[in-house]
């Protein structure tokens, strides 16, 4: 690799391009590519170079990452990237792709004699601009020390839970598990609390300050009392999030019940038109009608 690391950028959404923003500003020699042009474009002014294809982001680089909707998607935008590709490049993808979508992906790198690396994130928007994402990586052991300029640009830690491709996803799976689980906990509780004519400030007093407690509950229940659903993880993707959950545990034997209950409002919530609002807004899917112009009684 050459003294300044060059990194191509696939995908520059909600997560990808903050993640773009932030190896600029280590320096990086950043190339960036994204489906629609106008998400990409704004990361000139922060010295990425905006490329019209896959072909044209990934010439010449070191490092390609991967930062796409889904396993299918990522594994089309590498084939048409495979001409600009050269032996050896680092493949780090960090979409959650599933227990079922990511062994494509692997394969393909060893088709085009990548090195693979299994690296999804845990963190939302804001970690993302911060830098403060938490990289879960799994990849061959020579190769780490090389993308630590990559992985410390975007992230405030990186947990390598080994070398074979699949095991980092798998312990996303796990955590994004967990975070859907808090988010609908948090927005039926709020929707709840709404219907039955509760302030919903007097629930969140309740809990203060007590282990029912958490960040999480207090970001997604502002995000609701507000009605800023700004999206930092939109519903559309949690719904796919949640499908995969529900796929892996399945082949692994192991009922996800709320899982699966949540994967299907996440879908009603998309159904009303919320698919690319944050997450929380699968609050509405709580309601069969409307009170006010947005859905759900009027915030409060």
């Amino acid at each position: 690799m050459s003294d300044r690391l060059s990194v191509a950028v696939l995908g520059t959404g909600i997560m990808g391009a903050p993640m773009a923003r932030n190896m600029c500003g280590a320096g990086l020699d950043v190339r960036v590519w994204n489906r629609t042009r106008a998400k990409a474009e704004p990361l000139a002014e922060a010295g990425a170079r905006v490329a019209d294809s896959p072909r044209d982001a990934v010439e010449g680089a070191d490092v390609v990452l991967t930062m796409l909707h889904d396993g299918p998607v990522t594994a089309e935008t590498v084939r048409a990237a495979a001409p600009g590709l050269r032996p050896g490049t680092v493949w780090l993808q960090c979409t959650t792709a599933g227990v079922e979508g990511l062994p494509p992906l692997a394969r393909l790198a060893g088709e085009y004699g990548l090195t693979f690396v299994d690296a999804p994130v845990l963190g939302t928007r804001g970690p993302a601009e911060a830098g403060q994402l938490l990289v879960l990586a799994a990849g061959p052991g020579e190769t780490r020390r090389g993308i630590v300029p990559v992985l410390d640009a975007i992230g405030s830690r990186t947990v390598w839970v080994g070398e074979e491709p699949g095991a980092a996803t798998r312990l996303k799976l796990v955590c994004n598990s967990w975070v859907l689980a808090v988010t609908h906990g948090t927005v039926e509780a709020m929707a709840l609390a709404d219907g039955l004519g509760v302030d919903p400030q007097n629930f969140l007093d309740a809990v203060e300050g007590g282990t029912l407690d958490m960040g999480y509950l207090r970001i997604k229940a502002g995000a609701i009392r507000s009605r800023d659903f700004t999206p930092s993880f939109a519903v559309a993707t949690a719904e796919k999030d949640a499908r995969l959950i529900v796929e892996a545990g399945e082949e692994a034997g192991v009922r996800m019940d709320v899982a699966a209950a949540g994967a299907e409002r996440f879908r009603r919530a998309a159904e009303l038109g919320y698919g690319e609002k944050d997450m929380a807004a699968s609050y509405y899917a709580s309601f069969p009608s409307s009170d006010d112009e947005e859905g759900g009684p009027a915030a409060t």
